[in-house]
């Protein structure tokens, strides 16, 4: 008993002093701003800086000596900084308050030294775990389970692991057969070709980090429809995120995919009105908003969704340029019919005046010069006969002024020359006055904001699929003609265009028909019996979609091949466990076969206590005991016997990166 109460006495007293340091610790910090919010301190702001050995931490600290005798040491008169020991005490839940609890829900706005908009005008967006990485709960409809964060900053040598290229695994090649015609056959795969369409399975994020390198700089369009954050039970991965979770999710998956862009590449990202302003300031912060173009608005519902007030109508797809010197193709507008026609063909008629008197006399002086016009002579169109050079009783006509400024043509003297009487006319208004045109003879148009036909209703994407299929295997498909657009637009014949999150298919379905080389990446199980057969079904020359409008008939190859499992298969049964027990099982095998983090001590776990626990906070605890950096096995795992990855297996993901 007198040992019992020694031990007491003497966790009372550690406790005691745990509570002394504390105490001095908030009122040091309470005094700088950038590590408080509504009263509460924000530990993840303050490890950060604890591990960066920012200055203006370091100075608060020694002003306590309670503070400065416990996490400093003074070695041969200088005094060194035991960050890991402060990392470890404040991390402690029991002494401050979780940076995730204090941060809940909360969104803010700060500039890029954290200092709130009351303190400076420069504004980035933030939020809690910024500097996160969330792996994410997606491989199942884990409704209750909150997501798995990494902090990139708090384990830098665990997150690199974790990035670490994948072995990949069940490698097939899919093609037409060609001594069959018609057929599509899987055969080995032997190498993978600079031009090889690529269907990858496993976590999205791990993905690109694993292709990183062999396709950086190389893809020129990326096309997401990522998530919508709508808390729809039924989306196929989990779709309930928080703001600040959904935040993080994506700018984690953005900052890689961005390095994967050709110079003159852009990405496109699908999303609804729940994130639309919070993926705006995102995007804007990680591809520049000088490199922002457009958001489309896309009327996929044009009967409204009836409630919140106003039927909604509509979704967005942003777009991005890597360079602001990158030029979206015009589409086609083979309907096109035009009010005028000469030898050559059709043409409509576009003044050369440059109305924007931002460009004028003073800035442009090179640009206002005189023409001069047959006022004697028309042609079939009412068009008259052009010089440059005076002639007598000819009209003299120059760009008009607009609001007593002088304003410019669009082209200089030399174009102007070229084209005269050719591609440049002039036209006499009712006023009496003569105007200079261009005859402008394209059929195509630079794409318009609003898409509001029936190609991008939501309702023919799903009847597409369906029939295609056989069956509703997924909800929401876009139309192929609302992807169709965006890669016509948006890239070449021959081009890469990645989608990682691939879902059933409908961006590698369609790049496919167009010419289009593609990579898709795609975690979850239907990725097998709906998305790689889809793709199949391409190859054969299925007609659904925009096959007749494109003259598809079949062809082509793409290769399919899947991160290999690790932990990701304990993760994937822990995931549908409906029972405490079934849990409890799997525990026993973790301990036997699975790769656990570093911090934790499965010798000590209490069954019984464990057994209390909420379904979902027993599935959250087991795979918080897993190692993420082995959630898929590592490259520089492949020769381990222990993950019997096949030889096969082995050579072509060694040839696949170049090893």
């Amino acid at each position: 008993m007198a040992q019992i109460a020694g031990n007491e006495n003497i966790n009372k007293t550690l406790s005691l002093n745990r509570q002394n340091l504390l105490h001095d610790l908030e009122q040091l910090l309470q005094s700088d701003p950038i590590y408080i919010s509504d009263g509460k301190i924000l530990r993840n702001v303050v490890i950060e800086a604890a591990l960066r050995l920012d200055p203006s931490l370091i100075k608060l600290l020694i002003q306590s000596e309670r503070i400065k005798s416990h996490f400093f040491v003074e070695v041969d008169g200088t005094l060194v900084f035991d960050k890991v020991k402060f990392q470890s005490f404040v991390s402690n839940k029991t002494f401050l308050p979780d940076s995730y609890t204090a941060f809940k829900n909360r969104i803010g706005l700060v500039d890029e030294q954290g200092n709130h908009l009351s303190q400076s005008q420069n504004v980035v967006l933030t939020w809690p775990y910024k500097d996160c990485v969330l792996e994410g709960s997606m491989t199942k409809e884990d409704k209750g389970r909150n997501e798995v964060f990494w902090n990139t900053i708090l384990s830098p040598d665990d997150i690199t692991r974790l990035f670490e290229p994948k072995v990949l695994t069940r490698w097939e090649r899919w093609s037409v057969d060609l001594e069959k015609w018609g057929g599509v056959i899987s055969s080995a795969v032997d190498e993978v070709r600079d031009d090889d369409n690529l269907l990858i399975k496993g976590n999205n994020l791990l993905a690109l980090h694993s292709i990183k390198n062999r396709y950086a700089g190389k893809v020129k369009l990326i096309y997401i429809d990522p998530p919508y954050n709508t808390g729809n039970d039924g989306f196929r991965y989990n779709d309930r995120f928080n703001h600040s979770s959904w935040l993080t999710f994506i700018k984690n998956r953005i900052e890689v995919a961005r390095e994967l862009l050709a110079n003159d590449g852009f990405m496109f990202v699908h999303c609804d009105r729940n994130e639309f302003a919070y993926l705006k300031v995102l995007m804007d912060e990680l591809m520049g908003n000088e490199k922002f173009i457009e958001s489309i608005v896309v009327v996929n519902n044009p009967a409204g969704r009836d409630y919140g007030g106003i039927a909604n109508m509509h979704e967005y797809v942003m777009c991005y340029a890597v360079s602001q010197n990158s030029s979206l193709n015009w589409v086609n507008n083979p309907e096109k019919e035009f009010p005028f026609y000469d030898e050559i063909g059709g043409f409509e008629l576009r003044e050369l005046r440059n109305r924007n008197t931002k460009f004028n006399q003073n800035n442009r002086p090179n640009l206002v010069y005189p023409f001069y016009v047959d006022p004697y002579n028309a042609d079939d169109n009412g068009l008259h006969r052009m010089s440059l050079d005076y002639i007598e009783g000819w009209a003299r006509v120059m760009p008009a002024k607009s609001q007593g400024i002088q304003t410019v043509w669009r082209w200089g003297k030399v174009k102007s020359e070229q084209n005269l009487n050719y591609n440049l006319v002039a036209r006499q208004k009712r006023d009496g006055q003569y105007r200079i045109f261009e005859k402008y003879r394209k059929t195509s148009k630079m794409v318009r904001s609003v898409w509001a036909d029936k190609l991008v209703n939501s309702e023919r994407g799903t009847l597409q699929l369906k029939t295609l299929m056989g069956k509703q295997s997924f909800t929401y498909p876009k139309p192929e003609e609302t992807i169709s657009r965006i890669i016509e637009i948006a890239s070449d014949p021959g081009e890469i265009v990645m989608d990682f999150f691939a879902g059933s298919g409908t961006t590698a379905a369609v790049a496919h028909k167009m010419g289009r080389q593609w990579i898709a990446i795609e975690q979850m199980d239907y990725i097998t019996d709906l998305t790689k057969m889809r793709l199949i079904k391409v190859v054969e020359g299925e007609q659904g979609g925009i096959s007749e409008a494109v003259g598809w008939n079949g062809g082509g190859s793409f290769i399919y091949a899947e991160l290999a499992d690790s932990n990701s298969a304990l993760i994937n049964r822990i995931g549908v466990a409906d029972k405490i027990s079934t849990l409890k099982s799997i525990k026993r095998e973790m301990q036997e076969t699975g790769f656990l983090c570093c911090h934790s001590d499965m010798s000590s776990f209490d069954e019984t206590e464990f057994a209390k626990l909420s379904l979902n906070d027993a599935k959250r605890l087991l795979i918080d005991c897993l190692d993420a950096n082995h959630i898929y096995v590592n490259l520089n795992s492949l020769g381990d016997e222990n993950h019997s990855i096949s030889n096969e297996d082995a050579d072509i993901t060694r040839k696949f990166y170049g090893i």
